[in-house]
């Protein structure tokens, strides 16, 4: 392969060289599903190609929004990451993260999400680990049970319902940090059918206080899964009567699969104690633009301070720099000072303060943090008040 790649944004006559490309990298079905080349609303699609014209990368950014202390935070959370055996090893995902990078600042996004494969390359390029999405398999006959509760009402939901799942679901995760806010053309665009199978609703007084959505797989002997994609509450008594229901399908699906949200009103009534991990998918953060990530999100009300530090970004270099954080009153900001500062952070130690991943101390043990003198790094566990993020979609 040529030593140079050319970056840009794909084209209608690009996707089938780009969905082959993806076929290869991921082990698709080699039959082509109708709709893989039309162009898909909410997203953009950059390609890496070699001198001769022909595509040996690809990558997709997601123009996701995610949730952070009651603010919506645009993100280009990266997807569909692929390259060419023959090219890979040369740089052709750098060149293709960069672009990615720079298309999200210039379109406004602020942060980044991804789940890698491998981790190796995306720290290379400035994402970090930040968290686990969790699947666990419950006993279905150990969930607790309970006398349904007079004043609610459990119906199975229609497409006509899914706005209130919507409104539901925000509820639970505007105030969470990381959490999807399904907002946007991308998530327009998705087929609002049932998800799943099926739908429960828990409503009160007209008014819907949980919902659990599933998808019963097959058969009924030992080995039958009932599978969770979701089950949010927004008052105890509709997480218990939830649970109930899940509960009930112990004779006929033992297994229940689903993926808990740490501290919710419903997985503070599952048996988590003997769940068994079906599946861990670590996902990485890291900054788009520093300034805008600080600025647009939420910060805890009590949170107030001011700490300089100087950030170097190899791929972003509008981020590199010494900076001053201001937090106070629930908001934030990020400004440009002159010279240096005693602090000085790596763009990954970034991503792990920011998703309150790790605390400043763990950081510069790290070596993604650095001290000159006696400088105390937990002056920088500023950036990190708000508590852990969490993602509840796979993407």
């Amino acid at each position: 392969m040529p030593a140079t790649v050319h970056v840009r944004e794909l084209t209608a006559d690009d996707l089938d060289a780009a969905w082959e490309l993806g076929r290869f990298a991921f082990g698709s079905d080699p039959q082509r599903p109708a709709p893989a080349s039309a162009p898909v609303p909410g997203l953009t699609r950059y390609g890496a190609f070699d001198d001769a014209g022909r595509l040996v990368g690809k990558a997709v950014d997601l123009h996701h929004d995610q949730w952070w202390s009651g603010r919506a935070v645009p993100a280009a959370d990266v997807a569909g990451v692929a390259v060419a055996p023959e090219a890979r090893g040369r740089g052709v995902a750098r060149a293709l993260l960069t672009a990615l990078l720079r298309g999200g600042r210039n379109r406004g996004a602020a942060i980044s999400a991804l789940y890698p494969t491998v981790a190796a390359p995306y720290r290379a390029c400035g994402w970090e680990a930040a968290g686990v999405l969790r699947t666990v398999d419950l006993v279905t006959a150990a969930l607790p049970r309970h006398r349904p509760a007079s004043h609610l009402t459990v119906r199975a939901g229609t497409p006509a319902d899914l706005p209130a799942v919507d409104d539901l679901y925000e509820r639970v995760t505007r105030h969470r940090n990381g959490m999807l806010t399904r907002r946007g053309e991308l998530f327009d665009a998705t087929d609002r059918g049932l998800p799943g199978d099926g739908v429960t609703l828990v409503e009160a007084g007209g008014d819907l206080v949980g919902y659990a959505t599933w998808q019963r797989g097959r058969g009924y002997g030992a080995d039958s899964v009932l599978t969770v994609d979701e089950a949010l509450a927004v008052t105890t008594e509709a997480a218990r009567e939830l649970v109930g229901v899940l509960g009930s399908w112990a004779s006929v699906a033992p297994t229940l699969r689903l993926c808990p949200l740490d501290g919710d009103a419903v997985s503070v009534h599952l048996p988590l104690e003997s769940a068994r991990e079906h599946e861990r998918d670590l996902w990485m953060h890291r900054p788009v633009d520093v300034a805008r990530a600080v600025s647009a999100r939420g910060w805890p009300i009590h949170a107030r301070g001011a700490v300089d530090f100087h950030l170097t970004d190899p791929l972003a270099e509008w981020n590199t720099g010494t900076w001053r954080l201001t937090v106070a009153d629930g908001a934030a900001e990020l400004t440009r000072v002159d010279g240096e500062a005693e602090l000085r952070l790596d763009v990954r130690g970034f991503a792990l303060l920011y998703a309150g991943a790790a605390h400043a101390r763990s950081v510069a043990q790290a070596g993604l943090l650095l001290c000159a003198g006696d400088t105390d790094p937990a002056a920088l566990d500023l950036l990190g008040v708000g508590g852990p993020a969490q993602l509840l979609d796979y993407f």
